[in-house]
């Protein structure tokens, strides 16, 4: 028994009645039937639904002429259809148009009435089951889903013209559910672009309170999840609309930050909040539409410029329909006077004038989706007749005869349909999906001030991702706010702080640490090893180098390095033109004159510290320090012995002088020094000093400095003048209370004492002296132990030579001269 049917209690009874009455719009008997259903009104005033006694008649006012164009477009093919004599040969088709109010429960009334067989002789009973084939219909998602699960029941396939929501691609769900309209999630994904593209970061969501909106809004969301866009509010406008809730939202609007709106709702949801929007006068907002309202005539009117002026959205491709104007001008009361739809027409108005909306067919979008919806059918048909296979996953179509065709034969056919129609390729997924394929439009102000839905470019699905989006910005008129962010975009040299508790689009702008930019990018970037930042933190420049050049602090050791040096050399002037005086030969001219030339290379090698290291003089700094400081004890070390040998040598029954001759002297200095030159000539072999460049110890400078390459070699280079400075120190020390006027064994332990307390002192400092200060104060130490040495060993002699010359005398030196 077909749904909706009561019959008689009793059992003779042979009729049955309808319990109410639905009446289609438009009625043509035909060899196979499809229906049709349309939101010819839109303003729905529901009866009292209480169950308690019968509801009133739904009240259906406010004709939509777009929707009514529709419905006549359907008329129009199937007319078309009928009279080709090579599509569907011998057989025709009919059709039931029903108004869906634009209301699902209006919808399943009417899909209802379909399937009721109601017989047009008498409206008032009903016949067998109805031979419907398809179904060309709904308008709203909500209403698809209801009419999709009623004819599932049936296996009777159902094409949509206008129901984008992707819930509808689910196969297990809505098995025999079509359409000839790209998916919302298609749609999602070009409006996700297109808030990428003009770098809106922060907007705000509108939606319906239905299925639609629901899986809309969620299906963008998940869209912007890997993209910059937050949505700063997420508001719905309530099914039963109420102003106190339009209010409510509309605060939420004026208070938020976010200029860029994204609607995901019809018209017949909109229109009640667009009247209470512009009464609250707010202005300044960029709407981001759907498909289903970008075209919608009743906000056309040039009082909605102010406050929709510059909208923009995406609407289903257009098409042309060559007939449709002169067959939409045929359409008039007097041809159909008992039809409910067209009651409130007296046939003698102006449709031009009157329902321009109606008559305008210069860019068909959704009349357009019909017309393939209905040729989509017509061709499944006739490859069903035809028995023609299938060329994808129903490759087993079975055949039908003519008089005994069920829907569900003729969907597994409209799964594999393929046809061209104006040039387009018509065809569905295996979702039941077409090709997506928009058109982006921009709402702006009219010649007579009304709003025009101007094409300024188009998302074509067929491209590849990325490359879809193709806009005409130089066209696009703004509402006024072409910027819609939470946080202005950081400046270069900083980076983005999230707050804690807000979105990522909400963010504070803090600079870069040291040693990182940002230009263009959203965090900072780590400079090259060999860059360093710039002031501004916005590009990485080389970094400064730096080492002992001959800046104030290598002036300074340059200057005291050649005065030492020149000293030495008056000094040795001194000597040898008194070498002949007693307190030369006594204290060994040849030791002094090897010490002084010791002490000469002493001073100038700290000059190889200063200037930038090279492979050589990194090789060359350590080594001639180390062997002239050698060299130099050494020869201090062999002084000490001959002064101790000579008085030691005055008592009797030593003759230790012997074995401390020249020649023997000489050994003693070659030996010594000859153990530091192998240490030396190892440290080179294995592991020898280079050039480095630190860079660790400031960042921001490159350092460049000697690596001693073998530090065991370093310290022990360092160790071994240390051992020979304790020798000659304790073999002073004994010797400082020998007799004599002159007891050269008091300075030598002065001299020694000064010189380790420099170097002792320069461990800790070079240890903890970064890059050329390090070389700083090895150069230091080098000097301030040679002045040590100097001025400790010859100044009291030069003293004597130069300013007491009644002093240079053997007895005086002896401590024997006569009183």
């Amino acid at each position: 028994m077909s749904p909706g049917i009561t019959t008689a209690a009793a059992p003779a009874a042979s009729k049955c009645t309808l319990l109410n009455g639905f009446q289609p719009g438009f009625v043509v008997q035909g060899d196979y039937v499809i229906g049709g259903i349309f939101p010819i009104h839109f303003n729905l005033k529901m009866p009292d639904l209480n169950g308690t006694y019968r509801p009133a008649p739904i009240n259906c006012n406010r004709i939509d002429p777009r929707a009514f164009r529709w419905a006549q477009t359907m008329r129009l093919a199937v007319e078309e259809i009928n009279q080709n004599p090579v599509l569907l040969q011998n057989h025709t088709l009919g059709y039931k148009i029903f108004d869906s109010c634009g209301y699902p429960l209006t919808g399943q009334r009417a899909v209802l009435s379909m399937l009721n067989g109601v017989s047009e002789e008498n409206s008032s009973m009903c016949t067998n089951a109805s031979s419907l084939l398809a179904v060309i219909g709904a308008a709203g998602s909500s209403q698809s889903i209801v009419v999709s699960r009623i004819l599932q029941t049936f296996r009777i396939p159902m094409i949509s013209y206008a129901s984008s929501c992707a819930c509808l691609s689910d196969r297990q769900k809505y098995p025999t559910f079509f359409r000839v309209v790209p998916s919302d999630d298609d749609q999602v994904k070009a409006i996700a672009q297109l808030l990428v593209h003009f770098n809106w970061t922060w907007v705000g969501l509108l939606r319906g309170d239905n299925d639609y909106g629901r899986f809309a809004a969620k299906g963008v969301l998940r869209e912007l999840q890997d993209t910059k866009v937050c949505v700063a509010y997420q508001e719905i406008i309530p099914l039963l609309y109420t102003r106190q809730a339009g209010l409510r939202i509309m605060k939420v609007m004026r208070s938020s930050t976010a200029k860029v709106v994204l609607v995901f709702a019809v018209e017949g949801e909109m229109a009640p909040f667009l009247r209470d929007y512009m009464t609250q006068n707010i202005t300044g907002i960029q709407w981001v539409v759907i498909e289903a309202l970008v075209t919608a005539s009743v906000f056309s009117g040039r009082e909605y410029y102010p406050y929709l002026g510059g909208t923009i959205g995406f609407n289903i491709r257009k098409g042309h329909i060559s007939r449709l104007g002169d067959f939409l001008q045929t359409v008039n009361p007097k041809r159909y006077p008992d039809n409910v739809l067209m009651a409130p027409c007296s046939g003698q108005e102006s449709l031009l004038e009157q329902h321009s909306a109606y008559m305008n067919t210069s860019s068909p979008r959704i009349s357009y989706n019909v017309y393939k919806a209905v040729y989509a059918i017509a061709h499944s048909l006739h490859n069903l007749l035809l028995c023609q296979p299938g060329r994808g996953p129903f490759q087993n179509n079975s055949c039908a005869q003519s008089n005994n065709i069920h829907p569900w034969q003729l969907q597994q056919y409209l799964q594999e349909v393929n046809f061209q129609i104006a040039g387009e390729e018509v065809d569905f997924d295996a979702k039941g999906d077409s090709v997506p394929y928009y058109d982006i439009i921009n709402w702006q102000r009219g010649t007579e001030g009304n709003i025009e839905f101007v094409t300024v470019g188009l998302f074509d699905g067929t491209k590849s991702v990325g490359e879809e989006l193709l806009i005409q910005e130089d066209r696009i008129m703004w509402a006024g706010h072409q910027m819609s962010v939470c946080s202005a975009s950081c400046l270069p040299g900083s980076r983005k702080a999230v707050r804690r508790g807000e979105p990522i689009c909400c963010f504070d702008c803090v600079p870069c640490d040291s040693g990182k930019i940002s230009n263009q990018t959203v965090d900072c970037t780590i400079c090259p090893e060999d860059l360093w930042t710039n002031n501004d933190r916005t590009a990485c420049i080389a970094k400064k180098v730096e080492y002992l050049t001959f800046d104030s602090l290598g002036i300074a050791l340059t200057v005291m390095s050649v005065v030492g040096a020149c000293f030495t050399l008056a000094v040795c002037g001194v000597f040898f033109c008194h070498r002949h005086t007693a307190i030369v030969r006594v204290n060994n001219s040849e030791l002094s004159f090897f010490i002084l030339f010791a002490l000469t290379l002493c001073f100038l090698c700290s000059l190889l510290f200063i200037g930038k290291p090279t492979y050589w003089s990194c090789m060359l700094r350590h080594t001639a320090f180390s062997i002239s400081f050698s060299m130099c004890i050494s020869c201090i070390l062999g002084k000490t012995l001959v002064v101790l040998a000579a008085f030691t040598a005055t008592r009797p029954g030593q003759n230790i002088m012997k074995w401390l001759g020249p020649k023997h002297q000489r050994t003693i200095i070659s030996s010594c020094t000859l153990v530091q030159v192998v240490i030396c000539a190892a440290w080179l072999i294995d592991a020898p000093p280079f050039p480095s460049r630190n860079t660790q110890y400031e960042h921001s400078k490159i350092i460049v400095e000697c690596s001693v390459g073998s530090s065991l070699a370093f310290w022990c280079v360092l160790g071994y003048i240390g051992l020979q400075a304790c020798l000659c120190f304790v073999l002073a020390f004994l010797a400082r209370k020998l007799p004599g006027n002159f007891n050269e064994a008091k300075f030598i332990t002065f001299s020694m004492l000064i010189f380790s307390a420099v170097w002792l002192a320069f461990i800790p400092a070079y240890i903890s002296s970064p890059g050329n200060y390090a070389d700083a104060v090895e150069s230091f130490a080098i000097l301030a132990s040679s002045f040590g040495l100097l001025f400790c060993l010859f100044a009291p002699k030069s003293y004597i030579i130069l300013l007491k010359p009644e002093k240079n005398t053997k007895q005086h030196l002896m401590g024997k001269e006569t009183k």
